[in-house]
């Protein structure tokens, strides 16, 4: 005699039947899975949000290699700096004279950085957000975001740095995190102005050289030819490159957000045990009833089908929480954290949580085979005598 089949695939009405028999323990056994699923999918999110803001912040910078002095070397030179010019597929050449000392105004102070660079230079690394840009004949000096609210001063007031006194003609718009020069807490004086204040200073020595590729695809090119130009005998100059710096910061982040899954997955292997055990406990509960399926004409496809269906109805609804949870708690962090949700809509966000669930339903099915395998074998004289 043969079961019937009965509208609706029997066999999920059976699974949906067991798991809503003992509700405590299947909830118990959901939120192993829900937990891990959440780990993996929101470590793996959070760090594609992260390698993404970053990604973004340094885009506009992209095409820019810094050349700095090597080791044992002091300066990059004028006559280094017209070497550059020579070079093709270069957009442009900024020298730069950097140091850092203590800006006054009125009673407060603070340590920050001062730049001094030539007015056209200047003018394509920062955006001014209140008064006015440097001019070539400029006495004055233009101030970052963060500097300016610090001391807050507004344009008009004069700063002090090195007993001289500096009118600010402008405040630039805030920045944030750059590989070139660091805008929010600094000063921008012309050259002239900057060797007035810093007497010790070489006219004809830069503390670095910002050179700018025409095409981003050409950033690696660009560098060998500057390196082949510079470095003939000896190192003089160090190149960073913002390309080859955000694709070690990705790196590095990459391999952070798999640690991090990695220790995750440790939850939905506890949870695929628990899922074992769980469904060895149903079988031994339901020997009586395999035994009477057996006896009225399942066949061991059929008790393993059903017992199987168990374990992935289980993981396929915890699963599915557990990504969702994950995108919901990742949203609410990303946006206090980076005040910017854009970058949840990434591709790799979605293969991230796709993963998640795909790897939680998994684990649910291999917790499930071995106890579905048991209650398949069972014979059927013996399950009626189980008591």
């Amino acid at each position: 005699m043969k079961i019937v089949k009965q509208p609706g695939n029997i066999y999920i009405q059976l699974a949906k039947r067991n798991l809503e028999r003992r509700v405590v323990r299947t909830i118990l056994a959901a939120v192993g899975i829900i937990i891990g699923v959440f780990a993996i999918s929101s470590m793996g999110i959070l760090g594609n949000c992260l390698k993404v803001s970053v990604s973004n912040s340094f885009e506009d910078y992209n095409n820019e290699i810094v050349v700095y002095p090597a080791g044992g070397e002091t300066s990059i030179t004028e006559n280094q700096v017209k070497q550059l010019d020579k070079i093709s597929g270069i957009e442009s050449v900024l020298p730069i004279y950097s140091s850092g000392t203590k800006i006054e105004y009125k009673d407060k102070s603070m340590y920050g950085a001062v730049y001094g660079v030539e007015n056209e230079d200047f003018t394509s690394l920062v955006e001014i957000d209140n008064g006015k840009m440097l001019k070539s004949s400029s006495t004055g000096c233009v101030i970052g975001q963060e500097l300016a609210n610090f001391l807050d001063i507004k344009v008009g007031g004069k700063v002090t740095l090195e007993d001289t006194k500096l009118k600010v003609t402008g405040i630039l718009k805030k920045r944030g995190m750059s590989p070139d020069v660091s805008v929010d807490n600094s000063i921008f004086v012309n050259p002239e102005i900057y060797n007035k204040i810093f007497t010790d200073n070489n006219n004809d020595e830069y503390d670095f050289v910002i050179v700018k590729a025409k095409n981003v695809d050409n950033v690696d090119g660009v560098e060998n030819s500057v390196k082949k130009m510079l470095n003939k005998k000896d190192d003089k100059v160090f190149l960073s490159s913002v390309k080859n710096m955000l694709s070690g910061v990705e790196d590095a982040l990459r391999y952070v957000s798999l640690f991090l899954m990695g220790i995750g997955s440790i939850s939905l292997v506890v949870a695929s045990v628990s899922i074992l055990n769980i469904m060895l406990m149903s079988v031994t509960e339901r020997t009586k009833e395999i035994g009477i399926m057996k006896a009225v004409g399942a066949s061991k496809k059929d008790i393993m089908k059903m017992f199987v269906l168990e374990s992935l109805i289980l993981g396929i609804i915890a699963s599915f929480i557990g990504g969702i949870l994950s995108l919901g708690v990742v949203f609410v962090i990303t946006d206090l954290i980076l005040k910017d949700v854009s970058s949840l809509f990434d591709r790799g966000v979605f293969l991230y949580v796709v993963g998640g669930i795909v790897f939680g339903i998994i684990t649910s099915l291999i917790g499930g085979v071995y106890p579905a395998l048991k209650a398949s074998k069972m014979k059927p004289i013996d399950s009626l005598k189980y008591q």
